[in-house]
């Protein structure tokens, strides 16, 4: 008969996985310790060489938009499904290396052998969680709660083995005259398979029960700390004192978007998210401080109060879009940032003449050296603390945050703690890791709609409308033109921008005609510059190419 205790060991192993997640997940939202998985996926983003990480990346994004998923919205949720898939895979592992060990000696493995399995698998991860996760628990507590866990996961294995490898029942009595050997271990087998049988489903509905109650437990939990982080945060700045928004500026244009075009305005709830981390950090507003030292004749240690209270605030419409988005990106949002020009903070610290790159520090471990001469060259380059009048989400980098116009998202830190003239460059998180050392966004355009279902009459034709967005940084649009199958390409009409630092909103209003058609789009920046039609990946310094879409009419 064949041998089928690496299988049972793999299910075994996945079963038992299982429930430990769910019970460390709870651990983490009940008592503050770190989650495993995520922490696990953390530290191996961040020893892993630049291009593995950046193929991971492009292979995450790839099969959301095989499927279909707006990479905006999935990108995160997809990166913490397989961080804890892979924890997942490696108790599997676990559970076949320990099966296949112990059928190899031919007997039932003893206690130690289990404890040994669960201190093989969770030593490690309790190695990379302390130094990786967030927790402000007594390390002591973290080792001692997180071993107990991978210990009970090792123990659990023995008596598995015990019943699905080496389980035999015992053999029934047999008259003397007739010894109808066959047929006994006939019956045998079938009331071992039986009795597999029951203990696998016996251990099923226990671990799934385990594993629902402590991951339903959890996301209880998890959306309380939510609401009471986003309390803490709203509660951060005197809302009396904080920035109210004017109708749109460009609420008087006559162009009207196409049926299906992207909202021209994104809420703080949809922007797009992006950060090293698994999990958003959150930072201590209560003990948060902004020290800018260095090549500076007058150091300064600001609070969040005095950065607004000292220095006159400045409000920006701003479209901020992200590195790896490719061509027909949904990682691109648009809001209204306020914050405070980077110069005039600047002038109070009083920089040396050696002083040329100010490195910026985040909380979350990440990164990046911005140049003097930039900022010097640009007031609009803002130390950010609210959006759209509110503070900034602690999950989009409460309490400060930089903006750097015509930079991707790679270029521009989040949960900012640390500030530091030097005189010698020091590459980004990013630029170590092989991205463009500038970032400078590069002019895009963007078909959102063929709106089929909203054909309009006039002057005696139906017309399509078609929309979208063009983008060129703080370059500004001055032409969009579509083609459709390959056709002479045709004016769109552009919409005024929310400020020269937005996306434009396009709209063609396209003749009817009844077939399948491709419709491409290309555009061209505020001084005549076309945008680049050759295609090229996202890495290392943003894609480029034309968009098309293909509709049926």
């Amino acid at each position: 008969m064949k041998d089928l205790s690496l299988g049972y060991g793999a299910l075994a192993g996945g079963l038992l996985t299982a429930p430990l997640i769910g019970l460390l997940y709870l651990a983490d939202k009940l008592a503050g310790l770190p989650f495993v998985p995520f922490a696990l996926f953390d530290w191996i983003a961040r020893v892993l060489p630049g291009p593995v990480v950046t193929f991971g990346i492009d292979l995450m994004i790839d099969g959301l938009r095989m499927m279909g998923l707006s990479v905006a919205a999935a990108a995160k949720t997809g990166e913490q499904a397989a961080a804890i898939l892979l924890v997942f895979f490696i108790g599997l592992g676990g559970g076949v290396l320990f099966f296949g060990i112990a059928r190899a000696r031919s007997a039932q493995p003893g206690l130690n052998w289990g404890l040994a399995a669960g201190a093989l698998f969770g030593l490690p991860m309790v190695a990379v969680s302390l130094p990786m996760g967030q927790s402000t628990v007594n390390p002591i507590i973290i080792v001692v709660v997180l071993m107990v866990l991978f210990l009970a996961w090792g123990r659990s294995l023995v008596p598995a083995f015990g019943r699905l490898v080496l389980s035999k029942p015992d053999k029934p009595d047999l008259p003397a005259a007739e010894p109808e050997v066959p047929v006994v271990r006939e019956e045998v087998r079938s009331v071992a398979v039986i009795d597999r049988r029951k203990f696998l489903i016996q251990l099923g509905a226990t671990t799934a029960t385990i594993t629902v109650l402590s991951g339903g437990l959890g996301a209880i939990l998890a959306q309380n700390e939510r609401r009471q982080l986003d309390r803490v945060v709203a509660t951060s700045m005197d809302q009396a004192e904080m920035p109210v928004r004017d109708p749109f500026p460009n609420a008087g244009d006559p162009l009207v978007p196409a049926p299906g075009t992207r909202s021209e305005y994104t809420e703080v709830a949809d922007h797009y998210q992006v950060f090293l981390r698994t999990e958003p950090t959150f930072i201590d507003i209560a003990t948060w401080s902004l020290p800018i030292t260095g090549l500076v004749d007058n150091p300064l240690v600001l609070t969040l109060d005095e950065i607004r209270q000292n220095y006159e605030s400045r409000d920006q419409y701003v479209t901020l879009s992200c590195i790896s988005g490719r061509i027909g990106t949904t990682l691109i949002s648009t809001t209204w940032w306020t914050g405070v020009s980077l110069q005039k903070i600047l002038a109070d610290v009083q920089p040396q003449s050696a002083a040329q790159y100010l490195i910026i520090t985040s909380g979350d471990g990440f990164y990046e050296t911005v140049d003097l001469d930039l900022i010097a060259s640009d007031e609009r380059i803002m130390l950010a603390y609210a959006w759209d009048g509110e503070p900034i989400p602690f999950d989009h980098g409460f309490p400060l945050r930089i903006w750097l116009p015509d930079r991707y998202g790679m270029k521009q830190p989040k949960w900012i703690t640390g500030m530091e003239l030097t005189e010698e460059y020091q590459p980004g998180y990013w630029v170590e890791r092989s991205w463009d050392e500038v970032a400078q966004v590069k002019a895009t355009s963007v078909i959102d709609t063929v709106a089929v279902n909203n054909i309009i009459e006039k002057n005696n034709q139906r017309l399509v409308p078609v929309g979208g967005i063009a983008f060129a940084g703080a370059r500004g649009i001055s032409r969009v033109e579509i083609r459709v199958d390959g056709g002479p390409w045709e004016q769109a009409q552009l919409r005024a921008p929310l400020s020269e630092t937005t996306w434009v909103i396009w709209r063609y209003d396209w003749p009817f005609r009844e077939g399948a058609h491709t419709f491409e789009v290309r555009c061209a920046e505020a001084d005549g510059t076309p945008q680049i039609e050759e295609k090229q990946g996202n890495r290392p310094s943003g894609a480029s190419g034309i968009h098309s879409r293909k509709a049926k009419i």
